[in-house]
């Protein structure tokens, strides 16, 4: 057999504006003009890389359908300037079949091949089985010779697609994928390309996006995989690059190869993207964060800092009759060691106020919780009226153990426009509060050694209410993440009283979260699109 000559091809790990047609053809043309001066033969973009991911109900709309089908036709045009180079598109595209979601094979000003994703995901965040229809034909194309095999995304999770592709006679897997982040995701993929892999005997080259929309981050970190299931190229995590990498003798060539980073390392720039996204992609001029002194503002603010730069993020710190002098004194240390600008305005007059106007209302009756979320929504209007007038949003600073047992006030604390760290447990709040000290110590230490409080009435601390946090933790993983029963989760040796209270915490407080702002997911279980339980609910397991 005389073998093939041997090509490049390259990676584009872009990060679309979900619905900005024109850009994101913009960004395709660029990484075209990029690949093309190198020599490549082929491009791949991300999946749906002309509308980004997901278009939910976007895709719904026939205007949308038909922009994307002459955005395309442009596109088409744009790229016959390269006559070398093939560039593999993704779009929405109507067929008799139905919608479908679609990579096609741009070459010398024509479609010459497309592919309709056959494996529609409906688990997770995904659900593609509410706006298309799959597909059910291979897509193989020629490059000198060489058969190219086109999957989508969720087709590399299964065996058929690639086996269907090897049948008709592809020598190697191309895959563009939108595949958002979770913890200890890339292992996944990985294993499962090294299952197709070794499977067909096929080399495989899989383009991920990069990039925050709304709650998702995707994180990149596109790879290949020679035809023995071995890492031939590893792009980095959470950037926008484009990679180039051999194909030679039926097998990939490897070449350069980006080390992970840890899971801290991962989950703060998981977060970091998510902010600086929502925010750019949304126009927002910047942030206003109410910092406390504890832990979770303290981290917020970092993470806010290092995503927009100090220059547009406010901190304000709105005292109480309870707040200790040191919650003063770590609150402005912070914000002076991240040089961002920082306000105080004590609440008391205004709580004050309230407790005058309800005095008659709640004559006789006993201080409760009630006195306590009326601080909290004294904060939460300041905000929101400092938002309003500057246009910046409020990040909120209640983590994902608050969240579930509902630790957490409406119109409150949870005022807010986006939850930053609304997917981090309280454990891991401190593990990426230590790993940001460690590139820099921003973070005074006494925030992280002082016991965590909500600071609202005297003496208070969060273990009052909850267990301690490790022990909150690991239940919500086991009942929340992994759905373990009540039951099984006593057996691993957890105490009933806890176990039960945890749970019973996560159920009666679901009305709160169904109004809480949207924040980014990190975990493989969020509360909002992965979380959709019942608010009335009186099940107990």
């Amino acid at each position: 057999m005389i073998p093939m000559p041997p090509f490049f091809i390259a990676l584009s790990q872009s990060n679309p504006v979900l619905g900005d047609l024109p850009k994101n053809a913009d960004l395709v043309a660029k990484a075209a003009q990029q690949a093309s001066a190198k020599g490549a033969k082929l491009l791949l973009t991300p999946e749906l890389s002309l509308t980004g991911y997901p278009p939910e109900d976007l895709l719904l709309r026939d205007a949308f359908i038909q922009a994307v089908d002459q955005q395309l036709a442009l596109l088409t045009k744009t790229l016959a300037a390269y006559p070398d180079l093939r560039v593999i598109v993704g779009h929405p595209k109507r067929t008799d079949a139905g919608l479908q979601n679609v990579a096609s094979v741009l070459y010398r000003g024509e479609i010459v091949a497309s592919y309709a994703k056959q494996k529609l995901p409906n688990h997770e965040v995904f659900d593609e089985v509410r706006y298309f229809v799959p597909g059910t034909e291979p897509c193989i194309f020629e490059i000198d010779g060489t058969k190219v095999g086109l999957i989508i995304c969720e087709d590399a999770w299964h065996a058929s697609a690639a086996a269907q592709a090897k049948h008709h006679g592809a020598e190697l897997l191309v895959i563009p994928n939108a595949s958002p982040y979770h913890l200890e995701k890339q292992y996944l993929r990985e294993d499962v390309a090294k299952a197709r892999v070794l499977e067909t005997g096929l080399p495989l080259i899989y383009s991920n996006a990069v990039g925050g929309q709304d709650e998702l981050v995707f994180d990149g970190a596109s790879f290949a995989l020679s035809k023995n299931g071995e890492l031939a190229l590893a792009m980095p995590h959470f950037k926008e690059d484009l990679a180039f990498i051999e194909y030679k003798n039926s097998d990939l060539v490897k070449t350069d190869i980006t080390a992970p980073s840890s899971i801290e390392a991962q989950v703060y720039d998981a977060l970091v993207l998510g902010v600086k996204d929502y925010l750019g992609k949304n126009g927002f001029p910047g942030a206003i964060i109410g910092l406390s002194g504890g832990v979770d503002s303290a981290l917020v603010l970092a993470i806010a800092v290092d995503a927009l730069g100090a220059d547009k993020v406010r901190a304000v710190m709105m005292p109480s009759r309870y707040t200790a002098d040191i919650s003063w004194i770590d609150a402005k240390q912070m914000a002076d060691n991240l040089g961002v600008q920082y306000d105080e305005i004590t609440i008391a007059p205004m709580v004050d106020a309230f407790d005058g106007a309800l005095a008659s209302e709640f004559k006789g009756l006993p201080v409760d919780a009630t006195e306590e979320n009326i601080q909290a929504r004294v904060r939460g209007t300041l905000l929101m009226a400092m938002s309003n007038k500057s246009g910046r949003i409020v990040l909120t600073t209640g983590n994902k153990s608050e969240m579930a047992v509902g630790y957490c006030t409406l119109y409150g604390d949870m005022a807010g426009g986006f939850a930053v760290i609304k997917d981090i447990a309280k454990t891991l709040v401190y593990r990426l509060c230590h790993y940001r000290n460690s590139i820099a110590p921003v973070i005074p230490e006494r925030i992280l050694t002082r016991a965590p409080s909500a600071e609202l009435r005297p003496d208070q601390k969060d273990q009052d209410s909850l267990p301690e946090y490790d022990v909150l933790d690991a239940i919500l993983g086991l009942y929340m993440e992994q759905d373990e029963s009540i039951e099984s989760i006593i057996a691993k040796g957890y105490l009933a009283d806890d176990v039960e209270k945890v749970t019973r915490l996560i159920k009666i407080n679901e009305y709160k979260r169904r109004q809480a702002p949207i924040g980014v997911r990190i975990t493989q279980r969020a509360f909002g699109r992965d979380w959709r339980y019942p608010i009335t609910n009186k099940f107990r397991a």
